[in-house]
């Protein structure tokens, strides 16, 4: 069965898409801890991290690693938290998160909300600094 990140890269589900290239995706989380929280995700779909083959799962942070330093330059933050949890959605992905200290990376902490128009803005501003 596709999970929704699977329905997101095959344009089944809409997203705010920062970047792509073959093997990679990563778009804003519509779930925020921060602004500018985003998910990179590999296109094959692997439940867990640790069952990617060696070359995808390096690809996967040297991905992140583009997107995290857009991010930087986007948001007012002293670093690009990241989580990966892998029980939420049965897909590898990497949480990149804005945060200013170590609370403002705690999943249970309410998730902001955002109108379109201020996903888009974050977006652009991410995808500017690319």
């Amino acid at each position: 069965m596709d999970s929704i990140f699977t329905k997101i890269i095959n344009r089944e589900i809409e997203a705010y898409i920062i970047a792509e290239d073959e093997k990679y995706i990563a778009f804003l989380d519509v779930f925020p801890l921060a602004k500018g929280h985003a998910l990179v995700v590999p296109k094959q779909q692997t439940d867990y991290v640790f069952n990617l083959e060696d070359d995808l799962l390096a690809g996967l942070h040297i991905f992140s690693k583009k997107i995290a330093k857009a991010i930087e330059k986007s948001t007012d933050c002293k670093r690009i938290g990241t989580a990966i949890i892998g029980l939420e959605v049965p897909h590898t992905h990497i949480h990149l998160i804005p945060i200013n200290n170590v609370e403002d990376i705690n999943f249970s902490r309410p998730k902001l909300k955002f109108k379109e128009s201020e996903f888009i803005e974050i977006l652009e501003t991410i995808k500017s600094n690319l």
